[in-house]
């Protein structure tokens, strides 16, 4: 079984602004009302590799509650320090206290 969910989707939609120069705002605001538009018809999720630096809430959005809480325990068995952090990161869950 893999960790991403939101299978049942029946499209995926990526939304991508490219710009070469001049300032950046627009172009980010362009693409952040674009998908404010979409959101209401969308499942509600995220494609995780879609995901750039956006926190914990996206990542949780792409796995969802249980797959996030089992992604976690895993990582607090086989990465408890988090090495692995450069990523669309999901946290050791905490070491048991002994």
């Amino acid at each position: 079984m893999a960790a991403y969910t939101h299978r049942a989707a029946r499209y995926l939609i990526n939304i991508n602004s490219r710009w070469e120069q001049g300032r950046s705002e627009p172009h980010i605001a362009w693409a952040r009302r674009f998908w404010a538009e979409l959101h209401p018809f969308s499942a509600g999720g995220v494609y995780v590799d879609f995901l750039g630096r956006e926190g914990r809430e996206r990542v949780l959005e792409a796995y969802g509650p249980a797959t996030y809480e089992r992604l976690t325990a895993l990582k607090g068995r086989y990465d408890p320090d988090n090495f692995f952090r450069v990523n669309q990161n999901v946290p050791p869950s905490p070491r048991p206290v002994r």
